[in-house]
């Protein structure tokens, strides 16, 4: 059964940085591009970052030039490098296989002002 599971989240002040990642029970992030997304109270999920499997790279703009995604597929794993967090980059992340139903159970990110 394939597993995405998330890890990293936490509690920041505001202008600090954290590191997500979502670890894959297979090698499902050789085969799909992977998505990070979040979804703040009361607000819909919105897509953060995506990287393809050639290793392009797109990001909302509310993260440009701040958050950055990359990828090892030797170990299965998706990052999400997070900085100059501010308080509206608060929500639950979640990973994603791009085109798949596999989510991860999604990490808490909080940034105090």
């Amino acid at each position: 059964q394939v597993q995405l599971v998330e890890s990293g989240g936490g509690l920041v002040q505001a202008g600090g940085s954290l590191r997500l990642s979502c670890a894959a029970s297979g090698s499902l992030f050789s085969i799909y591009a992977a998505g990070w997304y979040r979804q703040a109270p009361g607000k819909q999920r919105e897509l953060v970052a995506v990287i393809l499997r050639g290793g392009s790279t797109n990001y909302a703009d509310s993260v440009k030039g701040r958050f950055t995604i990359s990828r090892d597929n030797a170990k299965n794993t998706v990052y999400l490098q997070m900085n100059s967090l501010k308080p509206e980059d608060t929500a639950v992340y979640y990973c994603n296989a791009v085109s798949t139903i596999y989510w991860g159970q999604g990490t808490q990110v909080t940034v105090s002002s």
